[in-house]
């Protein structure tokens, strides 16, 4: 079985949460794009529901499959965001932003009662890090920027190179915000949450591709089949 099937037997294995009348977030990505498939031949079927897209993107596979879109406008709370990521840790915290929709992603995912994390079992490691962090930028005093990101990486142990993310044009990548991207390469990141904390306290980071208890569980396809991990909760919830 390629890495196409798998990403789409764990699409079709979220797609079962899904129930009638519920409100969804649309994630970013080849994993998600299956989802975003697969639902739409559901809503062909009958099934009632409505979604809020994470990039420009999704919005137009969700056009293109017939899913009704809304906005965070329009409603209050998302019921479930189904989204992929890049890495996943055993404590089902996540690097995503690979394909730049980082921004929009958390804000959807933080709007939702729940998350699923949809993947191939090679998104699954010990520790997160061998995929490049991206830190979402505003261009302006972008020097001065880079230089609190590396002292933030210092002061959580951390250190790499830092680039900025070009398009496959070569000038560089513009989100769908219109911000920049920094894409570290950290190679192990020991405390997630705190250098997640201290790069949300830079003034020109917009954001970060380290999702932090934001994940409830996480669909895993590989060889062996599908596997469901929960996010195991703080001692006294």
């Amino acid at each position: 079985m390629n890495m196409d099937q798998l990403k789409r037997q764990a699409a079709a294995r979220a797609l079962e949460e899904v129930r009638d009348g519920m409100q969804l977030g649309l994630g970013t990505g080849s994993t998600a794009k299956h989802f975003v498939e697969l639902l739409g031949e559901r809503v062909a079927a009958g099934l009632k529901v409505i979604g809020v897209p994470t990039s420009e993107a999704t919005r137009a596979d969700a056009t293109r499959c017939g899913v009704p879109l809304t906005t965070l406008d329009e409603i209050e709370h998302l019921d479930i965001t189904i989204d992929g990521a890049d890495e996943i840790d055993p404590e089902l915290n996540l690097i995503k932003g690979g394909g730049g929709a980082l921004l929009r992603e958390k804000i959807v995912a933080a709007a939702s009662d729940r998350m699923i994390v949809i993947a191939d079992d090679t998104k699954w490691v010990p520790t997160l890090g061998k995929f490049p962090l991206p830190v979402e930028v505003i261009p302006f005093g972008l020097g001065a920027t880079r230089r609190a990101i590396e002292k933030a990486f210092a002061e959580c142990s951390v250190s790499g190179q830092m680039a900025v993310r070009k398009a496959k044009d070569g000038h560089v990548f513009v989100t769908d915000g219109g911000h920049w991207i920094v894409d570290a390469q950290l190679g192990r990141i020991v405390d997630p949450s705190g250098l997640a904390e201290a790069l949300s306290a830079i003034p020109g980071v917009v954001e970060h591709g380290l999702f932090i208890g934001l994940a409830s569980s996480a669909v895993l396809a590989g060889g062996e089949g599908i596997r469901v991990i929960e996010r195991r909760k703080p001692k006294g919830d």
